[in-house]
């Protein structure tokens, strides 16, 4: 939708909302917000309600603090699940006291890496995002448990899926919000599930991403039930994804389609296809970007772990739907929920930008099961593997010039610091593990 600034006065006003929620998100892809009373909408929607972005991970320091929040009216909604004292949001964009956009804001980086996909003639990235997540049960306080909300697999139905009505009241919800969703359904372990809603411009997919994982979440609450987008909340079972479909298009035209390719696929689908390869190893600490991150990219659960691309195979990373014409698109399917997903897109689309400016050669597609081919099999076939931890993603982040020219030195400088902090507290832990292997052994 598009609002103006009397649309949403008077739609405040018609529906008695109460409270406005500036949402904006941090570096490392929580949702924040600043709630002010109805009588200060006026406030801002001249740009001019203050923050204190001391306080939010990875902004500025206390010196630097007072920071604006720049309403982007195409994300004005009521929340429907608040019946009285009626609740409204706003997606912020960031912006420092003298009128620029503040560099470390998420939503800012995506929209610069949009300006240079541009001026090279792409319009459009369309991004169809599929963030899954698993469901627990709670206690009497409220509080999650590692009990899962029931044992179904994939595409189970009820009684199998006890998931069935939070999650029609997910999707009944998002509807409600604008969404237009294209199908839900149990994912392959128990207690995951997986919703999809249809493709999007990049900036409106990741804000839609922000604003399911807060539904989600809300929902399950309200039926006793507690939502993570966790990747790899369980051993031995799938972790949770968060594929990615994408591709550019000039104007009406999808960039990426070629009927006269046996693939129907465009040079430019190959060469952005190539960056994204190329790039890899250097995007997963931002597509991936946790310790636990790391714990789902293993063989043998579906995700992938090996650098490579397929029109049939989904053990590759890149994968090419089927559909062709206006849906010509390509899958990347490392992603996953923990990712904050301004910064996911962005740095997946200047890796593709890359490719097609530097016309990068695409790699034979791989159209074996990569999982059961041997590291010399793979070696020989000339596929590497994604990072196998966190500290070994931030290091070849580090390496990669271009995408931390993306991010730029405060978000790349910041997130690098918060990330090492957190590798530096897992490996200093102790963990049950290590107490169940070895405690008695020696």
């Amino acid at each position: 939708m598009t609002y103006t600034r009397e649309d949403i006065t008077r739609i405040a006003k018609e529906q008695n909302v109460r409270f406005i929620r500036l949402q904006f998100t941090d570096l490392l892809g929580s949702i924040k917000n600043v709630e002010i009373p109805v009588s200060q909408l006026g406030k801002a929607l001249d740009n001019k309600m203050m923050f204190d972005g001391s306080s939010i991970e990875g902004y500025v320091r206390i010196e630097e603090s007072d920071m604006y929040l720049y309403p982007d009216l195409s994300t004005w909604v009521v929340f429907p699940w608040v019946t009285e004292n009626k609740v409204a949001r706003l997606i912020c964009d960031v912006y420092m006291p003298d009128g620029t956009p503040f560099a470390g804001d998420p939503r800012g980086i995506l929209k610069r890496v949009l300006q240079e996909a541009e001026e090279m003639g792409f319009s459009t990235m369309n991004v169809g995002p599929e963030p899954e997540f698993f469901l627990f049960q709670t206690d009497d306080k409220g509080n999650p448990t590692l009990e899962l909300n029931d044992q179904g697999g994939y595409f189970d139905l009820a009684p199998t899926d006890l998931g069935e009505n939070c999650r029609r009241d997910i999707v009944l919800m998002l509807e409600e919000m604008g969404f237009e969703i294209e199908a839900s359904h149990h994912e392959v372990a128990p207690g995951q599930h997986e919703i999809d809603f249809k493709y999007a411009p990049a900036i409106k997919a990741a804000d839609q991403i922000q604003t399911f994982k807060l539904v989600v979440k809300t929902i399950a609450r309200q039926h006793g039930l507690h939502a993570t987008f966790m990747p790899k909340p369980l051993f031995g079972m799938n972790g949770s994804g968060m594929h990615c479909h994408q591709s550019l298009f000039r104007g009406s035209e999808n960039a990426f389609y070629d009927a006269n390719d046996k693939l129907g696929l465009s040079n430019i689908a190959r060469h952005y296809m190539a960056g994204v390869l190329r790039h890899a190893r250097g995007i997963a600490a931002i597509t991936n970007p946790t310790v636990n991150s790391f714990k789902r990219l293993v063989p043998g659960y579906e995700a992938p772990c090996y650098v490579a691309w397929s029109a049939s195979n989904r053990s590759p990373m890149i994968r090419i739907p089927a559909s062709r014409g206006l849906s010509t698109r390509i899958e990347v399917r490392n992603p996953d929920p923990a990712a904050n997903p301004y910064l996911a897109l962005a740095v997946m689309l200047k890796a593709g930008l890359d490719g097609i400016n530097n016309k990068f050669s695409i790699p034979s597609p791989v159209d074996r099961n990569i999982y059961v081919m041997s590291e010399e099999e793979r070696q020989d076939a000339g596929i590497p593997s994604l990072p196998i931890n966190l500290k070994e993603a931030l290091a070849e982040l580090l390496r990669d010039d271009v995408i931390c020219d993306v991010l730029g030195d405060h978000a790349l400088s910041h997130f690098y610091e918060l990330k090492e902090i957190e590798w530096d507290m897992y490996r200093t832990q102790v963990h049950q593990w290590e107490r169940d292997q070895y405690l008695t052994m020696y």
